[in-house]
C-alpha cells in the first residue's frame, strides 16, 4: 500500500477498543520478550544494552544483513532469526511483548507502526521518522493503544542533561531569548548521483534493505552499511542524527513546541544528498522559560564549531568540537556534548554554581552504565514499574522539529511558515515533502 493508505490503516486500527498491553502482557511471568528489528551498528548496541536487563528473555532477532544476525545470533542462540521483520510479526506475534527498531531511519516508521497495530510497546531509535506524517501518525497510535514506547535518544536520561534542564528551568539565565547549537559532523552529500551498478553481496537481501522506499540499483560503499544517513531517502543528515541528540536537552528544558519558520542556509538541492553544511534558524513561540519568541540556531558541517555570536567562551577558550549554548536575560549556560557538565557565564566570566541545591546526587562518568539507564527505564515501565521519560508523545514533536529543518534544506534560504494545527506549510511546494511514497515490496 502506498504511504496516505498505510497511515489511514493505522489509524482505523487505533480506534479498536483493546486492552492496554501493561494491563495483562507481563502480569503473569514478570518478564519481557522482546523482538529486535535491525541488530547491527547502533542496533547492536541497543540490543547488548536492552539484553542487560535481568527480565528480558530475547526472543527474536531480525536483519537484512546475514552477518549482522550471525553475529548476534551467537551471542543469543535461543532467539529465532529472521531477515524480513512482517515474517516475524506473522510467526511471532503471540510470543513477543515488545519490539525495538533499529533501522535505518526509512524503516523506522513502517516496522514501528506494524509492530504498534499488534499492541506492542516499541523502542525505537532516533529520528522517530523519516517524514513529519509518519511521526504524527506514530504518536497518534501510541497515545490512543496506550503503549509504552521509549526513542532511542540515551543523553536524555544522562546526568549533565538532566542537570542542565533543571538549571534552566530554575532561572539560572532567565528567560531564555536564543539557543545556538552545533556539530561539525558531516552527514551530507554535495557530489554526483552515482552512476552503474554493483553485485549485491550474498550477505544482504537489498529489496528487505530498500524496503519501502524507491527501487534502485546497488552501488557498493553507497548506502549500506554506513552512509545512508546522507542520502534523502534514508536518513535525515546531520540534523537527524547529531541534531536529535543536541536538540533535546534544550527543546525539553525549555518546554517547547514546534516552531513557527524555519530557515535553511545551505546549498540548492541535488536530489540525492543532504548539503554538507546547514545553518538552520528557528523561531518558536514563547514558554514560560523563554521571552515571547524563540530563536534558535543549528550549524553543521566544517566550521559549525567557530567562535561566532554568542559563542565565544572566557578567556578565547575553544568550543567544544558539539554542543548549545542558552542565552538569556541574565547569563549564558554552556552546555557541551556530551559528559561534561554544564557552565554557567555572566558578563563574559565563568560563575561557580553549587549543583547540590538540584538534588542530582554525584554524576555518573561511566557511558555504557549511564546509556543503560534509558534502555532499563523502557524495561521497567513495560513491566509496570516506571514511566518512560522520551515516549512518543514527546519523541514525535522533536522530531518533526528536526524534519522541518530537513525539509527547508529544500529552499534554501527561504523562510518556510509552519501550521502546527493543519500540519501544512503556508508555502504549498514544501508541503509535498511532509510524506512520501511507499513501495511494495
Amino acid at each position: 500500500m502506498n504511504k496516505r493508505e498505510f497511515l489511514k490503516s493505522a489509524s482505523t486500527l487505533s480506534s479498536i477498543a483493546f486492552i492496554p498491553s501493561g494491563a495483562w502482557a507481563f502480569t503473569q511471568e514478570k518478564r519481557l520478550r522482546t523482538a529486535h528489528i535491525g541488530v547491527g551498528n547502533m542496533g547492536a548496541a541497543d540490543l547488548k544494552a536492552i539484553s542487560s536487563h535481568n527480565l528480558v528473555d530475547v526472543v527474536a532477532l531480525c536483519d537484512v544483513d546475514a552477518n549482522n544476525l550471525a553475529a548476534a545470533h551467537k551471542e543469543h542462540p535461543q532467539a529465532k532469526t529472521y531477515s524480513d521483520y512482517r515474517v516475524l510479526f506473522k510467526e511471532m506475534g503471540k510470543k513477543i511483548d515488545a519490539v525495538i527498531v533499529s533501522t535505518p531511519d526509512h524503516t523506522h516508521a513502517p516496522a514501528s507502526m506494524m509492530a504498534m497495530q499488534m499492541d506492542k510497546p516499541v523502542y525505537c531509535q532516533k529520528p522517530l521518522t523519516h517524514h513529519v506524517s509518519e511521526a504524527r501518525a506514530m504518536k497518534k497510535l501510541a497515545t490512543d493503544k496506550k503503549l509504552v514506547t521509549q526513542m532511542g535518544i540515551q543523553v536524555h536520561s544522562f546526568y549533565d542533561y538532566k542537570l542542565a534542564t533543571k538549571m534552566i528551568q530554575s532561572g539560572i539565565v532567565g528567560k531564555v531569548h536564543t539557543v545556538r547549537a552545533w556539530s561539525p559532523k558531516n552527514w551530507g552529500y554535495d557530489g554526483p548521483l552515482p552512476q552503474g551498478k554493483d553485485p549485491v553481496p550474498e550477505h544482504l537481501n537489498w529489496n528487505l534493505w530498500l524496503g519501502t522506499s524507491a527501487e534502485r540499483p546497488y552501488k557498493e560503499g553507497v548506502y549500506h552499511p554506513g552512509n545512508w544517513r546522507k542520502l534523502v531517502d534514508f536518513g535525515c543528515g546531520t540534523l537527524g542524527d547529531m541534531g536529535v541528540h543536541i536538540f533535546d536537552t534544550p527543546y525539553n528544558a525549555l518546554a517547547l513546541d514546534v516552531p513557527r519558520t524555519i530557515t535553511n542556509n545551505c546549498r540548492k538541492p541535488n536530489g540525492f544528498g543532504y548539503p554538507e553544511k546547514n545553518m538552520v534558524t528557528y523561531e518558536f513561540p514563547g514558554t514560560k522559560y523563554t521571552t515571547d519568541m524563540l530563536k534558535w540556531v543549528w550549524y553543521d558541517g566544517a566550521g559549525a564549531d567557530q567562535q561566532r555570536e554568542d559563542l565565544m567562551l572566557p578567556g578565547g577558550e575553544a568550543l567544544h568540537d558539539q554542543g548549545a549554548i542558552f542565552i538569556g536575560e541574565k547569563g549564558r549556560l554552556y552546555l557541551p556534548h556530551f559528559q561534561i557538565l554544564p557552565r554557567l557565564i555572566v558578563d563574559g566570566e565563568y560563575k561557580e554554581v553549587d549543583v547540590s541545591k538540584y538534588d542530582m546526587g554525584e554524576p555518573v562518568r561511566d557511558y555504557e552504565s549511564e546509556g543503560k539507564k534509558h534502555y532499563h527505564q523502557f524495561v521497567d515501565a513495560c513491566l509496570g514499574k516506571d514511566d518512560t521519560s522520551a515516549p512518543f508523545s514527546y519523541a514525535a514533536k522533536l522530531t518533526e522539529t528536526i524534519l522541518l529543518g530537513v525539509i527547508a534544506g529544500r529552499f534554501p534560504n527561504q523562510t518556510l511558515h509552519w501550521d502546527a494545527s493543519s500540519a501544512t506549510f503556508a508555502e504549498e511546494e514544501a508541503n509535498k515533502y511532509l510524506e512520501g511514497a511507499y513501495r511494495s515490496f
